[in-house]
């Protein structure tokens, strides 16, 4: 089980700010994409694709990282 917390336009797309995802032990980012994409639709799946993904401690673009108990997703945000 992974927590998943989203943040400004990730959270308005996916219509929650967290959720607990059920994926196979070693998923890695592409995996829970896929599945958060098959889940919230094309908007969520477009804000995901330039998005950034914080895993622990690490904040990453690399889709091949593998997963942790709990990932953030950041889109790009403007201002300062």
């Amino acid at each position: 089980m992974v927590e998943v917390r989203y943040f400004a336009a990730a959270a308005d797309a996916a219509g929650t700010e967290k959720e607990t995802v059920s994926l196979p032990d070693g998923a890695d980012l592409a995996q829970l994409s896929a599945v958060l994409s098959d889940s919230h639709g094309s908007k969520l799946a477009e804000i995901l694709s330039v998005s950034a993904f914080l895993v622990g401690d690490d904040l990453t673009r690399d889709r091949s990282v593998v997963v942790g108990p709990r990932v953030d997703v950041l889109p790009p945000f403007a201002g300062g």
